[in-house]
């Protein structure tokens, strides 16, 4: 199974996404964790030009394209031969955070970058895939002043990334699903589990 877990930065998507690891560990079911970009000798390269803080120019069709690159690598090396080998794939982000990042929060067409990563990806989507939904007030003071390249761009950009994520859950009911995280993270988790047992079950029945 292929698991991915997406948000506005500081909904909490590290906290929830080891809980969930350890959820599945006590089950018994082998897992590979990831992080895109990332994860890979290419995909942490391209993270430290994506997300650290400096001054040189990216644009903002060049950075869609990076992330896209190390995706790439990233399905190829790891995620396609752990399936393979029947472990469960557990994502911190994935196609989505192109699509809302450099699309519905910037200047690119977003269907346009879907098609860009179906491609670069060869069609692989994830059984269930968790957007951790917070008001962005609440996330930016989870974040405090330490700050990414891609968090230092402001409430306004943030809240269209926020946007973004709801717009795009809309149109894979099946496969996404929207997580209050502002409930607590014990309820989170709960509610993550839930779903991830009923899609996990579904899956099976199907077979």
């Amino acid at each position: 199974m292929f698991f991915v877990f997406e948000g506005i930065d500081g909904a909490g998507k590290s906290t929830q996404l080891a809980r969930f690891n350890e959820w599945l560990e006590l089950s018994g079911r082998p897992v590979v964790t990831c992080a895109d970009p990332g994860s890979t000798q290419v995909g942490e390269k391209l993270r430290s030009i994506l997300l650290a803080k400096h001054s040189m120019p990216i644009h903002m069709r060049t950075e869609m394209m990076l992330f896209t690159a190390a995706r790439t690598q990233l399905v190829e090396e790891i995620i396609k031969p752990a399936l393979a080998a029947n472990k469960n794939v557990v994502l911190d982000r994935y196609l989505w955070s192109t699509v809302v990042y450099q699309g519905h929060a910037a200047d690119l067409d977003p269907e346009s970058i879907w098609q860009v990563n179906r491609v670069a990806t060869g069609g692989l989507m994830p059984d269930a895939t968790f957007v951790l939904d917070l008001p962005v007030d609440a996330a930016m003071t989870r974040l405090g002043e330490s700050l990414d390249r891609m968090e230092s761009r402001g409430t306004e950009y943030m809240q269209k990334v926020r946007d973004g994520f709801l717009t795009e859950a809309k149109r894979f009911p099946d496969q996404v699903f929207v997580i209050d995280a502002m409930a607590e993270p014990d309820d989170v988790a709960k509610q993550i589990q839930m779903t991830a047992q009923q899609v996990m079950d579904s899956r099976r029945e199907a077979r």
